[in-house]
C-alpha cells in the first residue's frame, strides 16, 4: 500500500499519524486524568488523605479523559486538509464553517463541563473538611459558593460560545448586556439587595446554619442561608423562607449566643394579701431558690402593687447548655413549689390580671 496516494485532500500517512495520536491517546487517557485529578485534589487538600482521594478523585477521571480526547482528536484532525469534494454550502454558510462552529460548540460544552466537575469535586473535599469542624457556618459557605460560580461558569459558557461559535463580539455584547442588567436591577432591586444581604450574613456571621433564633416573630432554628432568602425551621415545625434582606435589616434575637437561660414568674396575688404574707411569700421562695443547685442566680421581690393585685416577681439564670427538658422540669417546680405555699398558707391568687 502506498502511504502517500492522496484519498480526499489528504495523503494516507497523514490518515495513519492521526490515528496515531489518538490511539496513544486513548491508551493513556486514564493515566493522565488521574494525574490532573489527584493534582486538583492535593491542591485543595494538602494533608492528602487517601480515604478521601479514593472517594472522590473518580468523579473527574470521565469529564477529563472526555476532553482530553476531543482536544487532542481537534488538534491532530486540524493537521489534515478540508476535501476539496465537501466544500458545499448549507444556509449560507460552508461546511466548513458549519463542522467547524460544531467542533467549537462541543469543546465549550466539555470545557464547561469539566469545570463545572471540578467545582463539584472540589466542593465535596472542602465540605468533608467542613465537617470536622464544630462551626457550621464554614459548611455553608461552601454551599453557597459552590453555587454561585456554577452560575459564573454558566454564564462564561455562554459567552464562550456566542463569541466563538455565533462569532459575536463579547465586548459588544457585554455592553449591551450591562445597559439590559441596568434596566433588570432597577426591575429586580429586591432580590439584588437580597444577594447582597447574604454576603453580609456570611461576612457579618450574625447567625449560622444551626442557630436557634427569634425574627419578626419567629422562633426557629437556621437550616439553610441561600442567595436569596434564609430557610427557617420553626418551633412549630413549620418551614419558612425570610429574605436575607429582612434578616439583615431586622432584629435578630440569636438565642444560641445567649450565655444564659432565664425564667421569669409573676405571680399575681390577691390585694387582700397582708404585707408580712408577701414578705414571708418572697422569703421562702428565695430560701426554696437557694436549694437548687442548677440556678447560676436569681431575685425575687414584689414587683407591683395595686388595685387589682399584688405581683410577685420571680427571676431564675441557668446555664444555656441545661437541656431543654431539664429546664421545662426547673420551671415546673418553681410554679409547683410557689402553688403549694400559696395553698397551705391560704394565700389566694388575683382572678384579674
Amino acid at each position: 500500500m502506498n502511504i502517500d496516494q492522496m484519498i480526499l485532500s489528504n495523503a494516507i500517512r497523514s490518515y495513519l499519524f492521526v490515528a496515531a495520536i489518538i490511539f496513544v491517546t486513548l491508551l493513556f487517557k486514564r493515566l493522565v486524568s488521574r494525574f490532573f485529578a489527584s493534582l486538583i485534589y492535593t491542591w485543595v487538600d494538602k494533608k492528602n488523605h487517601s480515604d478521601l482521594r479514593k472517594n472522590h478523585v473518580h468523579r473527574l477521571l470521565v469529564p477529563i479523559e472526555q476532553f482530553l480526547i476531543f482536544l487532542v482528536a481537534i488538534i491532530a484532525i486540524y493537521e489534515l486538509k478540508f476535501p476539496e469534494a465537501w466544500d458545499v454550502k448549507l444556509f449560507k454558510l460552508s461546511l466548513q464553517q458549519l463542522l467547524d462552529s460544531g467542533i467549537k460548540f462541543m469543546f465549550v460544552v466539555l470545557l464547561i463541563r469539566v469545570s463545572l466537575r471540578t467545582l463539584e469535586f472540589i466542593s465535596i473535599i472542602l465540605e468533608n473538611k467542613a465537617r470536622l469542624t464544630k462551626d457550621l457556618s464554614d459548611d455553608q459557605l461552601v454551599l453557597f459558593f459552590r453555587d454561585f460560580f456554577k452560575v459564573i461558569i454558566y454564564i462564561i459558557g455562554i459567552l464562550l460560545v456566542l463569541r466563538y461559535v455565533f462569532n459575536e463580539s463579547i465586548g459588544n455584547l457585554v455592553t449591551s448586556l450591562s445597559i439590559v442588567g441596568a434596566a433588570i436591577a432597577l426591575s429586580t432591586r429586591e432580590s439584588l439587595e437580597n444577594i447582597i444581604a447574604s454576603f453580609i450574613i456570611f461576612f457579618d456571621k450574625p447567625f449560622t446554619v444551626g442557630d436557634l433564633v427569634k425574627v419578626s416573630g419567629f422562633t426557629g432554628t437556621i437550616e439553610k442561608i441561600g442567595l436569596r432568602s434564609t430557610r427557617i425551621r420553626t418551633q412549630d415545625k413549620t418551614y419558612i423562607s425570610v429574605p436575607n434582606k429582612q434578616m439583615v435589616d431586622s432584629i435578630v434575637d440569636n438565642i444560641s449566643l445567649r450565655s444564659e437561660r432565664k425564667i421569669d414568674m409573676d405571680l399575681q396575688l390577691s390585694v387582700t394579701t397582708s404585707a408580712q404574707a408577701l414578705a414571708d411569700f418572697a422569703n421562702h421562695m428565695r430560701t426554696f431558690l437557694k436549694s437548687e443547685k442548677d440556678l447560676n442566680s436569681f431575685q425575687v421581690f414584689i414587683a407591683e402593687s395595686g388595685k387589682q393585685y399584688h405581683a410577685l416577681h420571680v427571676e431564675c439564670l441557668v446555664n444555656m447548655e441545661m437541656d431543654i427538658d431539664e429546664f421545662q422540669i426547673l420551671r415546673e417546680r418553681l410554679n409547683l413549689a410557689a402553688i403549694e405555699y400559696a395553698n397551705t398558707h391560704q394565700i389566694h391568687f388575683s382572678e384579674k390580671g
